[in-house]
């Protein structure tokens, strides 16, 4: 029986993952919000390893908010950087295995084609920056990892997430102004859920970073015309494409992902 620790269990890819769960019956699982555990406070993240043998921790928790990074660096490298330190360094003395979410906003998004694990990163914005010290942090520290970088992560059920919010705001019947000033692969939290428990929990993959996607390239309003689509919501809604849209946080022109 392998026993997984997972934090940030109340977001949408926590949430997917306590869905698909039930599927793994030779797991057993230690579901843990960040009110349940706050991964930032060394002390606790201590206290839970000490109390659970666990075989693997997959980290769900983060900081998120692109925008509210940019305004609040403190607390987004508080997260996702100092944070998975504590857990890298928790898994390191219980002989843990780390699987760690991370990003496409840890490149600059001048790539032409689709970035590999390989490829050199350069993130251009608080968050990507952020998420950048902690995969750091996890390589200096522990040598039994995985670190995942999915990109445009989306649920259909759980969150607060593009999808969602353009199928709320068109069900209203608001017009909605989309950019096509960003290009990346829109992932699906059961597919990348499935990936994690069945390729990396229940197989035997070599530890190192892996990018998963499940979606093909596409800008943001292809994105939404899509999801308008398989609603039943294109006709009944204005979509406009707006070139000219502006985010405080500066984000990748291409953040595909290959």
């Amino acid at each position: 029986m392998r026993r997984i620790l997972v934090t940030g269990s109340g977001g949408q890819l926590g949430l997917t993952l306590q869905e698909q769960a039930h599927d793994f019956t030779e797991a057993s699982f230690d579901f843990r919000t960040s009110k349940e555990l706050d991964i930032t406070r060394r002390a606790q993240v201590t206290q839970v390893f000490q109390q659970g043998e666990y075989d693997f921790c997959i980290n769900c928790a983060a900081y998120t908010n692109v925008e509210e990074a940019e305004k609040h660096p403190n607390k987004a490298f508080a997260v996702n950087a100092e944070g998975v330190k504590n857990l890298a360094e928790a898994c390191k003395i219980k002989g843990t295995t780390l699987i760690h979410l991370s990003t496409d906003y840890v490149f600059d998004g001048e790539k032409k084609g689709g970035y590999t694990s390989d490829d050199t990163t350069n993130p251009i914005n608080v968050y990507g920056k952020s998420k950048l010290a902690g995969e750091k942090f996890i390589q200096q520290i522990l040598p039994n990892h995985f670190i995942i970088r999915a990109s445009w992560l989306y649920s259909k059920k759980y969150g607060h997430n593009f999808y969602r919010t353009i199928v709320k705001k068109a069900k209203l019947g608001e017009e909605l102004h989309i950019t096509d000033a960003q290009k990346g692969c829109p992932t699906n939290t059961e597919a990348l859920a499935i990936f994690i428990l069945k390729e990396i929990v229940m197989g035997n993959k070599p530890f190192g970073i892996y990018h998963f996607t499940d979606g093909e390239p596409m800008t943001w309003f292809e994105f939404a015309k899509q999801i308008l689509e398989e609603n039943g919501l294109i006709d009944k809604v204005k979509l406009v494409l707006d070139s000219n849209y502006r985010t405080f946080a500066k984000r990748p022109k291409n953040s595909v992902l290959s």
